[in-house]
């Protein structure tokens, strides 16, 4: 409890003190506009930080609130998961401390991001199927159904978890039980109910959400050694060097024993992680993996590392294996806590950058001065509004200057299905971009004539990690609206 009570602290000073990454800034933006659904990702993340922000105002705060709420609903729900299975309050703290000592979760949880929405909604779903296999309840099914389609109002990678809810019905012997059961069925029809919203949404605008997800083709032809590296490295930096071989064996042994006996709990929990690491590890092969695609994996591995820990040393209680797993388990938990402790304090409470330009909180925590010295040309220069041809731009200047000022981004147009269109005041503004890629094609026909104004420098802690160039724009007019198959309107433009 104090590990967690003061890891907590630690993550809400981080949470105060540091500026917003820019995708939590493209979520705020979000949250101020009354959209049904995103191009990005479905709706959840953008509630919650309305929520936030509701509480404690547009600050890095009422931003990242939610996600320092999250960490301790997971935390809670894993921990009585684990209880009803083992019955051991040692293998409880366990999973409790393993998500404080992976740095995705000890440390990233103080950022808003959809896992954040996703992972209380999935776990409150599996939560409620243990309930129902211990319980034979089967009303249980009614709040895993409604936790479900939560889950994929938050992330489309929860549909991952299908294969997980499958196995669990249909594996053990009471398939044709929960196939006749009303409640599965409602359970199901409730899912879809609540997902609805998305599914009206993209309906509605052909389909964008899903074919922008789904469209990724693959960046080399055949396939190469080099992004599964790529996503196994950042995974052990993510999860922990010695904690990620717990989590993924432990999930593999609870799944060979779930499997034989058909056990199914046992089956949910490892299913829910054996699935969709395969699938990333496939993906891998001919396209970069993002680090926080498995995120809501590793939290259900941590609960099946506990769980395969306390059954396999009842199975073998002499096996060497079984009787050195706890010690090995515990370096790799205290470890963990050391470098996420040693994390949280370097940024909050240090003032060198030790990893330069790879810095990945450093090289988005100081655009407020880019913003600021945007905002002083802009007025130097009669503008009266901002334009950029980049979301991340966009996002930061609607976020630094809290909507004071109008800001529009003249490309990637289908990010904004929905959104409010600006009143742009006066017939000149300034374009922020990149000075090394200002993206001049992207004006190629509007008209907008551009004159250079100045630049501003993105540095943390002594590095420089870009140069931002400001150019007066006047003559053009944005096209808010432009139709599909328009240069403007493709959010992946070629």
């Amino acid at each position: 409890m104090a590990v967690v009570a003061g890891l907590t602290v630690l993550r809400a000073i981080f949470a105060t003190t540091i500026e917003l990454r820019v995708d939590e800034a493209y979520y705020w933006t979000w949250s101020r506009e009354g959209v049904v659904s995103f191009l990005d990702h479905p709706p959840l993340i953008a509630w919650f930080v309305r929520l936030g922000t509701a509480l404690f105002g547009d600050s890095n705060f009422g931003v990242r609130f939610p996600g320092l709420v999250a960490m301790l609903v997971m935390q809670v729900l894993l921990a009585d998961i684990v209880w009803r299975v083992v019955r051991d309050w040692r293998y409880v703290i366990a999973a409790v401390l393993m998500t404080e000592a992976a740095p995705h979760y000890g440390l990233m949880m103080a950022k808003i991001a959809p896992d954040t929405a996703l992972i209380p909604c999935e776990l409150a779903m599996i939560w409620s199927l243990v309930r129902l296999a211990q319980s034979g309840d089967q009303r249980w099914w009614i709040p895993a159904g409604l936790f479900g389609g939560l889950a994929l109002t938050a992330k489309y990678t929860a549909i991952l978890l299908a294969p997980a809810i499958l196995a669990f019905v249909l594996v053990p012997a009471w398939r044709w039980r929960q196939l006749a059961s009303p409640y599965f069925w409602i359970a199901t029809a409730l899912a879809l109910l609540v997902f609805s919203p998305v599914l009206y949404w993209n309906a509605a605008h052909e389909w964008a959400s899903f074919r922008f997800q789904l469209d990724r083709p693959p960046q080399i032809s055949g396939w190469t050694a080099r992004f599964i590296a790529d996503f196994v490295g950042q995974q052990l930096a993510l999860v922990g060097v010695l904690l990620l071989p717990v989590a993924v064996v432990g999930a593999s042994m609870l799944a060979f024993r779930g499997y034989r006996n058909r056990d199914p709990i046992a089956i949910l929990l490892s299913t829910a992680v054996i699935f969709p690491l395969p699938f990333f590890l496939g993906h891998a092969l001919s396209t970069r993996v993002g680090d926080s695609w498995p995120l809501f994996v590793w939290p259900i591995a941590f609960a099946c590392a506990a769980i395969n820990l306390k059954q396999w040393r009842q199975q073998v209680p002499q096996s060497v294996w079984a009787l050195g797993a706890p010690g090995f388990m515990a370096v790799a938990i205290a470890s963990g806590i050391a470098t996420v402790v040693a994390a949280l304090w370097y940024y909050v409470a240090g003032s060198a950058n030790y990893l330069g330009r790879n810095d990945p909180i450093g090289k988005e925590a100081t655009f407020a001065a880019v913003v600021a010295a945007a905002d002083s040309k802009r007025k130097e220069t009669g503008g009266g509004w901002f334009v950029t041809s980049d979301y991340r731009m966009y996002s930061m200047l609607r976020w630094h200057l809290r909507d004071t000022v109008p800001v529009v981004q003249l490309n990637e147009r289908s990010r904004y299905i929905g959104f409010r269109n600006p009143a742009l005041e006066g017939p000149a503004g300034l374009y922020v971009a990149p000075k090394d890629n200002p993206r001049p094609a992207v004006w190629s026909g509007t008209g907008a004539a551009l004159q250079p104004a100045g630049q501003a420098d993105l540095a943390w802690r002594g590095t420089v990690f870009d140069v931002y160039a400001f150019q007066r724009v006047t003559g053009w007019h944005p096209v808010f609206s432009p139709p599909p198959g328009d240069p403007l309107y493709a959010a992946r433009p070629n």
